[in-house]
């Protein structure tokens, strides 16, 4: 097929860029900056340069390149802004799924995350419903995702991927990432909250396999083990040289309702994927 990556320099999207090159897809690749189009070059694809927040710009090159699919791959998470994330979730997605229906485009797989679910004793399963009355920074990162997964099912046949906590390189949970710093400054706290993983080498190829996954498919890719707190921070603390945290106050002992994990059995089971890195506790390991 022929495949818009939008996204194609970030976490995911460099490493999904030359698995669909292998895979005998051609590749337009999305970039803002020359540097990221060199990058797009030598892992075998098409660069064109413009930005997810020029509508018109986006429009223009949707249809010039006429793709089979649109892959959404975008965040903004390097400075840690969860305003921005939800930004392009909201903004930039909008832009993206109105440039590809203007262009004819029938199919998109787009990037979501699987900690937006509201508040329930087990991990959630695809059928949980979002946590919309979330407030606070929180809530500013489920309405994008909202907005993200609205816009997305706009187009006659589309795939979402739930994320889990994405891990290893270009991640915030990395030994030089953005909680790899808080964990050797001693902010991690080791608590009884719940979430699940998901190695970014994993996230790209479940991907690249989703492009043959059934239309209307929303799926939770994560790995086998959602975990407390108490359990994987110490655990990424050795793994990315920080001391072991500090054991929590009596007052953080409870879990937060909505921090309880994602069940992967949907894509396990009906999809056929299974992870390579089927739990953080061996996946922590190489970073």
């Amino acid at each position: 097929m022929h495949v818009f990556l939008a996204g194609a320099t970030g976490a995911v999207g460099r490493l999904l860029l030359p698995l669909l090159v292998a895979d005998g897809h051609r590749v337009t690749a999305l970039t803002r900056h020359e540097s990221g189009a060199a990058a797009v070059r030598a892992a075998g694809a098409t660069p064109v340069l413009g930005d997810v927040y020029d509508a018109a710009g986006l429009a223009r090159l949707l249809r010039a390149a006429s793709p089979d699919v649109v892959m959404h791959q975008l965040t903004d998470l390097s400075r840690g802004d969860v305003g921005a994330n939800a930004r392009i979730r909201t903004a930039g997605t909008r832009n993206l799924v109105d440039a590809a229906l203007a262009s004819g485009v029938r199919r998109m797989v787009a990037q979501s995350i699987s900690w937006a679910y509201e508040a329930g004793p087990d991990p959630a399963a695809e059928d949980t419903p979002l946590d919309t009355a979330a407030p606070g920074p929180r809530g500013t990162s489920v309405a994008g995702t909202v907005a993200l997964e609205s816009a997305v099912r706009e187009l006659p046949e589309w795939v979402v991927l739930r994320y889990g906590l994405l891990y290893g390189p270009g991640t915030w949970y990395t030994r030089d990432g953005l909680t790899g710093e808080r964990a050797r400054a001693g902010e991690l706290a080791a608590d009884a909250d719940v979430g699940s993983f998901v190695h970014v080498a994993d996230a790209a190829r479940v991907a690249a396999l989703a492009l043959g996954w059934p239309a209307g498919t929303t799926a939770n890719v994560v790995d086998d083990e959602p975990a407390a707190a108490r359990e994987w921070v110490p655990v990424f603390c050795d793994a990315v040289g920080a001391p072991p945290p500090s054991p929590p106050l009596p007052s953080a002992e409870g879990r937060t309702g909505w921090a309880r994990g994602a069940d992967n059995a949907y894509a396990r089971k009906e999809l056929g994927w299974e992870p390579e890195y089927a739990s953080w506790r061996t996946g922590f390991r190489t970073l």
